[in-house]
């Protein structure tokens, strides 16, 4: 990136920090919960509308400024450009560090670069914030078994499972991990 560009990339971020950014206010936690009970008790073609739902109420940061840095940051892993992706992240995790789609979006990015240990400390960190985050707990399940740990990876597919328990995809991954873990134990 060329020094100009590197300086209008500063510059703007300063900006969107100063402008419009207070207290967010994030997402109505009630209406999570709401969600997440929805969701326990959904029929499978239920499952993704619900899921949809709880990362938008996620995706509300109660700023503009931090709704938009975060937007920048998605846009720029849909094409591809997963360095100023974790740029973007950067700079909303830096202003907003309670927000977890911040540190979700960057740990994707960090992913896609193959730096899978920066991913793992902000998925940690969305967990942190965010116990029941099934995305940061999805990368975290797919990061154990590239690491062929599928033990853990099966236990963290289950917490999944617990809050949608009707999720067909969950479910076929969890047979798929059982069935591999009794034929390695034969």
């Amino acid at each position: 990136m060329g020094l100009r560009k590197q300086l209008l990339n500063y510059t703007l971020t300063a900006l969107l920090a100063g402008v419009g950014f207070s207290a967010p206010l994030y997402a109505d936690e009630a209406r999570v919960d709401q969600l997440f009970e929805q969701l326990r008790a959904a029929p499978p073609e239920e499952v993704d509308r619900l899921q949809n739902r709880i990362l938008d109420e996620w995706r509300r940061s109660g700023s503009p400024a931090m709704d938009l840095l975060l937007r920048r940051g998605e846009d720029a892993l849909e094409e591809g450009d997963a360095v100023r992706a974790v740029e973007h992240f950067s700079a909303l995790v830096d202003h907003a560090p309670t927000f977890a789609e911040g540190y979700n979006g960057r740990a994707a990015a960090f992913y896609q670069l193959e730096l899978y240990g920066p991913a793992i400390d902000d998925l940690r960190q969305v967990l942190v914030l965010e116990p029941r985050h099934f995305g940061a707990l999805t990368g975290v399940a797919v990061v154990l078994e590239e690491l062929d740990r599928f033990d853990d990876a099966l236990e963290v597919w289950q917490q999944i499972a617990s809050y949608a328990p009707a999720d067909p995809e969950v479910l076929a991954v969890i047979e798929r991990l059982e069935n591999r873990l009794q034929g390695q134990s034969l």
